[in-house]
Formats: structure tokens, C-alpha cells, sequence
């Protein structure tokens, strides 16, 4: 088992004591009856991923407090700040996946479970002994360290990568991760190495793959189009690139420009124009605002539910 002691689980390395202090992820662990207890935000069907991940049924996501990465734009800063959920243990964790399952989810999804992973890699595991076969699907913002990545091989059937920033500068900005680029293309080449190219079934879901996701962000529209110049370049139509448009200002943000501003269509536009100019096909692209969330299904077998992400 995985010493949580002195933990260094991700590319922070921090080193604290997680029974006793959050550390980097500020997320504390509780130690009863031999076993680690995680915190845990949200459990239910989600109806807003990609079309090939939510389906008509949802996927069931599983949101674990806390997180590594820490961006000053988080939309989710009551989970990400380990300010939110309860605490259960891998036992919890694989019940939890069946009854997903029982409510009619195509995929158990892992939300931010990277500095959680040790206890969340055995719950998978003990649920797929028991019979679990629906795909599970490793969501990440990518800060992860390669060899955790290398871990759930065999477990992991599909990984819904992020690959935030090309740039150090913004990510150490945004982020206080100036290594995020390097660190994020390791553990993605990872992510494809192990499910190889996307495998959809008759009814256009997503059964293994890599789909690798990307916020479009206020004034950076340079650095996206840097980042699916190199995701197509390398991996080509091995993989799905998610192109997102809903950044929303948050109160972190009113004092950073250009954080503190909607992006605008024009940018967003510029971005999509790029990626089918080198020949992107395997994309999804969203329309209107960051408020209709809507996907845009660039194949009729990706195209099951329009919906938001």
C-alpha cells in the first residue's frame, strides 16, 4: 500500500503528512481500522460530457475533493479547495460504481483522483473482480506523474485528459506549474499508449480511447491553437481533441487580465479555423455561448446526445 505519510503521489512532490496536513492538493486523509479514508464531493449520472462519454444515459462521475494543479480560474473551487464531501473507503468507492452502474451510467468516470489515486486504483480494480463492464474513465487535468499514469494500465479504459497550456509562462501564471507542459505531454503519451486509437461502439460510445480536452482562454488563443498543432502532429486521428469555449470569469480572476473576461467568439472562432486547417477531423467543437453548452458532433457516430460539457 502506498505510504501517505510522506506523500510525493504528483509532479509537487510536496512531501507533507496527508493523515495530518492537505498538502499541495490540500486534500487530508483519515486512517481508521487499516484503512484510508478519501474525501469524496459528488457521486451521480452527469449528462454534459462529450456526446460519446454521456450518451443518452450519462456518465457516472465521481468528483474526489481536492486537486494538485490549483488554477486561479477553477470553476469548481468548493470541490478543488477540499472544502467539500464526505469520506469513504475503497469499499465505499466500488459500491458506489455499481449503483452508478444500476442507474443506467455508460461509464464510470474518475473525477481529479490523482492525488487520491493509490485507494481509488484498488477500488477499480476490486470492481472489475467483482464483475464491473462498463468502461471506466480516468478524467485529469494531466498534472500527473507519468508512472501513476503507467499504473492503471489494465484498469483505465478510457482517460479524458486535459492539455491546458503550451506555454510555461501561463502555466506557471495560471497555475503555479511552470513544468505543466512537459509533465501533461508525458502522462497523455502515456494515456495513448495504452488505449491505442479510439474505439466507439454501434451506438457511438465511447468504449476505449483518449480524448484529449482543451479550454479555449481569454487572450491565449496562440497557445491553443500551439496545443492542437502539436496534439494532431503527434497522434494524428488516434485520438479525439475537445475544444471548449465555456471559460467564465470567477472572482479569482477580476484582478487578472485577461482572466477577467469571457472569451470572445472571435478568438474561439480563430482557434476551430486553425484546427481544420491542418486537418483536424476528430474534434469536437461547441456553439454559442459558455451558457448553451452545446457540442457540436463532427461525425454522425460521435453524435448521440447534443449536450454541454
Amino acid at each position: 500500500m502506498y505510504s501517505f505519510t510522506e506523500c510525493r503521489l504528483c509532479p509537487r512532490r510536496c512531501g507533507a503528512d496527508r493523515f495530518t496536513a492537505g498538502g499541495a492538493c490540500r486534500t487530508k486523509l483519515k486512517y481508521e481500522d487499516g484503512r484510508v479514508l478519501f474525501p469524496v464531493a459528488r457521486a451521480a449520472l452527469h449528462y454534459w460530457e462529450e456526446p460519446c462519454i454521456s450518451g443518452s444515459t450519462g456518465s457516472g462521475t465521481v468528483f474526489f475533493t481536492g486537486c494538485n494543479l490549483g488554477c486561479v480560474f477553477c470553476q469548481n473551487g468548493a470541490i478543488s479547495t477540499g472544502e467539500s464531501g464526505i469520506y469513504i473507503d475503497s469499499e465505499r468507492l466500488v459500491r458506489i460504481f455499481f449503483e452508478l452502474k444500476e442507474q443506467g451510467a455508460a461509464n464510470i468516470n474518475l473525477v481529479t483522483a490523482a492525488h487520491v489515486l493509490p485507494p481509488v486504483r484498488e477500488a477499480v480494480a476490486w470492481a472489475k473482480e467483482e464483475g464491473l463492464d462498463i468502461p471506466v474513465l480516468y478524467n485529469t487535468s494531466s498534472y500527473e506523474l507519468r508512472e501513476q499514469i503507467r499504473s492503471l494500465e489494465g484498469l483505465a479504459d478510457i482517460y479524458l485528459p486535459d492539455l491546458k497550456y503550451s506555454s510555461t509562462l501561463l502555466a506557471k501564471r495560471f497555475s503555479h506549474a511552470e513544468d505543466y507542459p512537459q509533465v501533461a505531454r508525458a502522462a497523455i503519451e502515456e494515456m495513448v499508449r495504452q488505449t491505442g486509437p479510439c474505439v466507439f461502439d454501434k451506438n457511438g460510445m465511447l468504449r476505449r480511447g483518449t480524448v484529449v480536452r482543451h479550454l479555449v482562454l481569454p487572450g491565449c488563443s496562440a497557445d491553443s491553437k500551439e496545443i492542437i498543432r502539436y496534439l494532431y502532429t503527434t497522434y494524428g486521428d488516434d485520438i479525439y481533441i475537445s475544444i471548449m469555449n465555456q471559460y467564465t470569469p470567477v472572482e479569482r480572476t477580476v484582478d487578472i487580465p485577461p482572466l477577467n473576461r469571457a472569451v470572445r467568439a472571435s478568438e474561439y472562432d480563430s482557434v476551430i479555423e486553425y484546427a481544420l486547417s491542418i486537418g483536424v477531423k476528430n474534434a469536437y467543437m461547441q456553439e454559442g455561448s459558455a451558457a448553451d453548452e452545446s457540442f457540436i458532433p463532427p461525425f454522425d457516430h460521435t453524435g448521440v446526445l447534443p449536450g454541454g460539457n
